[in-house]
């Protein structure tokens, strides 16, 4: 067979497997319609109206690769939404729990987090790309995924759903299609995007560039994926479109999730003139509670980006994943292009985390994945209540002491387990949610996690330093990546996982986007770092100090704090800290601890920057702006030591 000739088909994607396979027709126009095999006269119809070309080849195509026994049409209508959810527990990928509106969804035990290994960009013969990117050739990798989605669905139903990514009829709206035969899967995105059915059907045969998804869960063994042996997330840039099959794990299964957050990196990049970020948006309450301004955070995952974007007294638009775009005026604007949550549950509690703890235990839709279940009611590491001793989790039926196949010990709540819910639903939920225009943010902010070299808080000097700060963020591996944990990783703007185009040309766009802005100032950037670590190994910073770190730089994009120079940014003033821990906390921020925490470790930074020079030393595209930014900090670095003969130099010796 002939890949190469058959990927070049008017539908402009290698549908070509899938005709060989079952039609053994050469051209498109040869092929009969057989939607009606799939969908009833009302389903026909609902798909009918949107008058769209594209979204009918791309349904029939889909439909008869992985011959689902019959297809649903969802519309933003309340009874079509109902119909998933019904559904969901129908199937028994979900099932109730003793609270109102509350469910339990388990993956299976070998499918309980993103699958980088096999999550793997289609590269044409000759494209370059970063070698952090993993990658299969796009003919042979449309070849194995259409042969494993070849009758994949057979047995069950497919849905077929339409979303907007970002508020909808706005210049942050991305249409998205998604075709999955799990309601879980559906019912998720229900609740994390904004159904957009309405929006397809005003633009009709006009929307021809839109993102979508194909999803299947494959065969079933007691409710849950059983050939993750043949797991496959296939990214295909040059559709805009996704395969994902064999999985049920959000991470891998949810199309309008990080894996479209790849396709809008790659569109953003390509386009020159927008951003789309791993990045919270939260309105951050200034020292009185007057004056709220937004800002923009990057976190790698199990950092604390959850729990810095629900501070309480802030406000959250969103948690996750930010479109940054220049309006009219010549303004950043930003929108959260979810408009739920899907967040880690461990160690949420009533204390560290009053307002989620408070959605998770009262009345509400819900979803639970992977915790333990005792009597309908859930249980996770970390709630700070008592853990029963069995139960039900994602093991099966469980028992404190059981071991899996390798004789690893099963917790009883995953470290990657999850909850789903409306952002509407959490009290501190911002009112520009759904504004179409975004909000007008003035900070961004980048944290990793690193015990040894960086201050809790710093403000890069300008833009350009700003974004190296980004690409230069480094953190511990988590349980919410498959493989080891506890290896320091370089993690750039916190979106490694999800930069798709060589990290040169990521960059370049950072770089260049003030330059677009008719005020180059508007946006001050900075770095956090929660995880620095005394002489004996404890923490200097508790969990809630984070409210400080930003209520400090709330004020100083308003400029109401003085801070110090050093080498690697500003940093607060002492004076200022202490006057903020006592009336934020009413607790004293002592001036040996300022000293530890907050000095400049120049030899550890020299070692930073060398990893990140061998990390990048081969990265193609690679500006120039950031090489100078790597040798600017170096050249600081060595400064300071010869100055002050030190190689931990104490704020002090920098200012008061």
């Amino acid at each position: 067979m002939d890949v190469g000739r058959i990927v070049k088909l008017p539908l402009g994607s290698a549908v070509d497997f899938l005709l060989m396979l079952s039609r053994e027709r050469e051209t498109w126009d040869e092929i009969p319609m057989s939607l009606e095999k799939y969908l009833d006269e009302k389903n026909l119809g609902k798909l009918k109206a949107l008058n769209n070309s594209k979204i009918m080849e791309v349904v029939e195509t889909f439909l008869d690769l992985c011959k689902p026994d019959r297809a649903t049409v969802i519309t933003d209508a309340p009874e079509d939404l109902d119909y998933v959810r019904e559904l969901s527990l129908k199937t028994g990928e979900e099932r109730h729990l003793q609270m109102e509106g509350h469910t339990i969804h388990f993956d299976g035990y070998h499918d309980q987090a993103r699958d980088k290994a096999n999550t793997k960009v289609l590269l044409p013969k000759g494209a370059v790309i970063s070698k952090h990117i993993n990658t299969i050739d796009r003919d042979e990798g449309l070849k194995e995924i259409f042969s494993l989605m070849d009758g994949i669905m057979k047995g069950k139903e497919a849905l077929i759903l339409f979303f907007s990514l970002g508020p909808k009829d706005s210049i942050f709206s991305v249409p998205a299609l998604q075709i999955t035969d799990s309601a879980y899967v559906a019912h998720s995105e229900i609740m994390l995007y904004r159904p957009a059915y309405d929006m397809f059907k005003r633009m009709q045969d006009s929307l021809q560039n839109f993102f979508y998804f194909v999803h299947s869960a494959g065969e079933l063994e007691n409710g849950v994926s059983k050939n993750v042996d043949k797991r496959r997330i296939y990214i295909d840039l040059q559709e805009n479109r996704v395969f994902s099959i064999n999985n049920q794990y959000a991470g891998n299964s949810l199309g309008l999730k990080k894996l479209a957050l790849r396709l809008a990196i790659n569109k953003a990049v390509r386009e020159g003139n927008w951003l789309a970020e791993h990045m919270f948006i939260s309105g951050i309450r200034s020292l009185d509670g007057k004056r709220k301004t937004y800002f923009l955070g990057a976190y790698p995952s199990m950092c604390g980006k959850t729990s810095t974007a629900m501070i309480p007294g802030n406000t959250i638009v969103g948690d996750d994943i930010a479109y940054i775009r220049i309006n009219e005026k010549g303004e950043a604007r930003a929108a959260n292009i979810e408009s739920g949550m899907f967040g880690i549950i461990k160690d949420v509690n009533p204390i560290d985390d009053p307002l989620i703890y408070k959605a998770l235990t009262t009345p509400r839709e819900l979803i639970f994945s992977n915790v333990l279940i005792k009597d309908g009611v859930p249980y996770w590491t970390g709630m700070g209540k008592e853990i029963p001793t069995e139960g039900v989790n994602f093991s099966g039926e469980w028992y404190q002491g059981k071991k899996d196949e390798n004789g690893k010990e099963i917790p009883p709540s995953h470290p990657n387990a999850r909850f789903t819910l409306k952002l509407e639903d959490l009290d501190n939920c911002d009112s520009a949610l759904h504004n179409s225009e975004g909000v007008f943010f003035k900070g961004i902010v980048y944290g990793g996690r690193d015990s040894d070299t960086s201050v809790p808080i710093f403000e890069a000097f300008n833009w350009s330093h700003g974004v190296f700060v980004g690409a230069s963020i480094e953190s511990e591996t988590t349980a919410a990546t498959l493989g080891k944990i506890g290896v320091r990783a370089l993690q750039p703007m916190a979106n490694l996982d999800f930069v798709v185009v060589p990290l040169g040309r990521y960059f370049k766009a950072h770089f260049d986007f003030a330059k677009k802005l008719k005020n180059p100032q508007q946006v001050r950037i900075f770095s956090t770092n929660y995880f620095l670590k005394d002489a004996s190994g404890n923490f200097y910073d508790e969990k809630v100090d984070k409210k400080v770190w930003f209520v400090w730089a709330e004020g100083r994009v308003n400029g109401e704090f003085d801070a110090i120079e050093t080498p690697i940014g500003y940093i607060p003033r002492y004076d200022d800290l202490k006057r903020l821990f006592k009336e934020v906390f009413n607790k004293d921020y002592d001036r040996e601890r300022y000293e530890k925490e907050f000095a400049i470790r120049v030899q550890k930074w020299l070692e930073k920057l060398d990893r990140i020079e061998a990390a990048y030393q081969d990265e193609p595209y690679l500006p120039d702006e950031f090489l100078e930014e790597l040798r600017g900090l170096r050249q600081r670095l060595l400064d300071a030591r010869e100055k002050f003969n030190l190689e931990e130099i104490p704020p002090s010796k920098f200012g008061k």
